[in-house]
């Protein structure tokens, strides 16, 4: 029964899968912020390229 009491009353499972859901929501913001960016430097290079190619300034 005692152990029971313990199970209960123990929360370090609960905050390290807090801890862990906190890390994966990090995670999901950088991985969309750098796919946005390097979408845009892919853009930019992309304009560059062609203008070098061409001769324009």
């Amino acid at each position: 029964m005692q152990f029971i009491k313990n199970l209960v009353r123990d929360e370090a499972g609960a905050t390290a899968i807090e801890y862990g859901l906190i890390a994966a929501l990090i995670a999901v913001a950088a991985i969309a912020a750098m796919q946005g960016l390097g979408n845009q430097l892919s853009s930019t290079f992309t304009t560059v390229s062609t203008k070098m190619a061409n001769g324009n300034k």
